[in-house]
């Protein structure tokens, strides 16, 4: 899996924990397809590192076997060794007797199916105050509510907070903000996008019908499966009652058209679903499971709202909506159907043109205002990746470096202190770097002394692991050389500048860009100056190819391959704002900082001399190992102080002695 979108998601958790100490009820937003259910195991991990006291009611909505999800996410981590202090529990009709559910209370997490505590339910007839009243009363324990998908309401539940849940923590990927579900903790649809948790919404036309979206799933379907080794699929949500057989007959003229084409209609009753495929020999019951699956032969799933929440399926990248919603909260649920990128493990091995094309979803009928803010831009022409080439850096793990040996360290080091908890041992390791945690369990092999051991010195590895990976004259060497992605994206703001004279087009040819400050506006601007106008003739055809010329852009993240590691307490990824290379042949790689507030913002000082002395570390070492030039331009005030990075060396510049070393 990336790194990057490891350290967002395991940010978002940590901020999420540090909230719950101060507050009863907490807020997690974060969008369908960015690991939601892993982020909650993480969460009540850490929570269960610390609190052995604490039991853990997971409710979920009963549609599409969301609680069976669940459970069975959660079961499997606590299986490996990555969430080993989680013991699951799904409630569920099959383990009741005559008259009332069985529900043991050995356990830290219980996955709850919502409609199982409706009115009329069995958790109704007693057996859910008796088992709480036991946890809470007799044992002692703790129990924090976890409403998943929180934007249904819970009214049975929640009559019960005050009575028995310590806390409640909701998570949505859609949080309802008229019950006061305001997010406390959130990853945002762009940040998920640039680290290649969800893919990019590529709007349809509006008078697009059904037709054109069954025709892109042909163009496409070849080139998906033979790129991705998976089998795409489009989902067409359609309306309720009288306008539902209208649209499903549009809809079976067009398939009938394609007659390769497999597809499957999923209604809320067993006796009104369809196919054309061999799984309509199967159990309805199990349609939904064969369907999910990568290699499933089932091109088309029509539905009306049985796949709207609670079901995987990341080989769906198309959505034809039909139905008129008038709701955001579905609109979004709906839409985070065709989201998940489908080859997010192995993602980085994947060629760049595989990439472009699992990190797309193609909507029809539906765009949500955030969504409409998206603007994607491609290169202005092809060969800009071999024009510029950048040379990133990497750090490389304690264990290749050189002379050193886990065995020998731990060796030396004394045994296991008995007297210490497994639990402070494994909360101590869940907080240490993700390479840190890597290495032990390369160690133990699930050997538990061994992971006792190397917990008991924990502390010892760390120190080395710091050691190493901050000196970057050892640990820091020279990686890939990339370029620009072929295609990516920006949120529109009010930061515009008008360029013409850059490596990146946007897709209506309007040259109007959005930029992610005033700094980093102002920034662009100069650059601008600087290139002049000979980018923009040479997109053009109007230069020659021995005519000295500028190319440059912004590094937008997501896609994007330039990139170099760096160690402030943890690794990060810097994922500088700019790149050009000048009529030398010379590459100038650009991180803008500013010192300047904005409104009611608050300026910390502290942080902001931490992280920037740590780029400058990082930029002054990759600057002698790439021999590129490295920058950062820091606004203060409407002056600019320019540190300069060359050779492993630094000095500071004003603008215009920039301008004079780029002529």
């Amino acid at each position: 899996m990336i790194q990057e979108a490891i350290e967002l998601q395991k940010g978002a958790v940590a901020r999420l924990v540090e909230t719950l100490k101060s507050k009863r009820e907490v807020t997690f937003r974060a969008p369908t397809g960015s690991g939601k259910t892993r982020m909650m195991a993480d969460m009540m991990q850490r929570v269960l590192a610390e609190r052995r006291d604490v039991v853990f009611i997971v409710s979920t909505l009963s549609k599409g076997g969301l609680a069976q999800q669940n459970y069975n996410v959660f079961r499997r981590l606590a299986e490996s060794d990555e969430m080993p202090l989680l013991r699951p529990w799904l409630v569920s009709t099959e383990a009741s007797g005559e008259e009332r559910l069985y529900i043991p209370t050995d356990c830290n997490v219980y996955v709850l199916p919502r409609d199982l505590y409706k009115k009329g339910g069995l958790l109704m007839q007693g057996t859910m105050d008796g088992f709480l009243y036991e946890l809470t009363m007799t044992q002692r324990r703790e129990v924090w509510l976890v409403r998943d998908e929180c934007h249904q309401a819970t009214n049975n539940l929640d009559s019960l907070k005050d009575t028995y849940f310590s806390k409640t923590i909701n998570f949505s990927a859609t949080p309802n903000l008229r019950r006061g579900q305001n997010p406390d903790v959130e990853i945002t649809d762009e940040e998920a996008e640039q680290v290649c948790l969800i893919k990019h919404v590529e709007p349809g036309d509006d008078e697009d019908g059904v037709d054109a979206a069954v025709e892109k799933l042909v163009d496409i379907k070849e080139e998906y499966i033979n790129l991705l080794g998976v089998h795409p699929c489009l989902i067409i949500q359609i309306s309720n009652k009288e306008k539902a057989e209208e649209e499903w007959h549009t809809i079976k003229n067009v398939l009938d058209r394609h007659p390769e084409l497999k597809w499957m209609s999923i209604m809320d009753k067993a006796d009104k679903c369809m196919t054309n495929d061999k799984v309509g020999r199967l159990p309805v019951s199990r349609w939904k499971d064969y369907a999910r699956e990568n290699a499933s032969t089932i091109d088309v799933i029509v539905f009306k709202m049985v796949i709207s929440e609670g079901w995987d399926i990341p080989r769906a990248c198309m959505l034809y909506q039909m139905r008129d919603t008038k709701s955001r909260q579905l609109d979004e649920q709906v839409m985070g159907r065709v989201r998940r990128n489908p080859r997010l493990a192995d993602f980085e091995r994947l060629p760049e043109t595989a990439r472009q094309l699992a990190l797309t979803a193609w909507v029809w009928g539906i765009l949500p205002e955030r969504v409409r803010k998206v603007h994607r831009v491609r290169l202005h022409y092809d060969d800009i990746p071999q024009e510029i080439r950048v040379k990133t850096t990497r750090l490389r793990p304690l264990t290749e470096r050189k002379g050193f040996d886990i065995e020998t360290l731990l060796a030396s080091r004394k045994e296991w202190d008995a007297a210490t908890s497994i639990f402070q041992l494994h909360s101590q390791l869940s907080q240490s770097e993700p390479e840190v945690q890597e290495m032990c369990y390369d160690y133990a092999k699930g050997d538990i002394q061994r992971w006792l051991k190397f917990c008991n010195n924990l502390q010892a590895v760390r120190r080395e692991f710091r050691n190493f990976v901050c000196n970057y004259e050892e640990s820091m060497e020279e990686g890939a050389e990339v370029s620009f992605p072929l295609r990516s994206m920006y949120v529109d703001n009010e930061n515009y500048e008008r360029i013409r004279n850059w490596v990146w087009r946007r897709r209506d040819n309007e040259n109007r860009f959005s930029f992610d400050s005033a700094a980093e506006k102002e920034w662009a601007s100069i650059l601008k100056d600087l290139a002049g106008e000979t980018t923009a003739r040479y997109h053009e055809g109007k230069v020659d190819d021995g005519d000295p010329r500028y190319l440059w852009g912004k590094n937008y993240p997501m896609g994007s391959e330039i990139r170099f590691q760096y160690y402030d307490d943890g690794l990060h990824t810097s994922y500088p704002d700019f790149v050009m290379k000048d009529k030398h042949g010379r590459i100038h790689i650009f991180e803008v900082k500013s010192v300047n507030t904005v409104g009611k913002q608050q300026f910390d000082s502290r942080e902001y001399k931490a992280k920037v002395g740590a780029l400058a570390a990082c930029y002054r070492q990759c600057s002698k190992v790439t021999g590129q030039l490295f920058y950062l331009p820091v606004l203060k005030g409407e002056v600019w102080q320019i540190s300069r990075f060359k050779d492993g060396g630094e000095d500071t510049l004003t603008v215009e002695q920039l301008e004079e070393t780029l002529k």
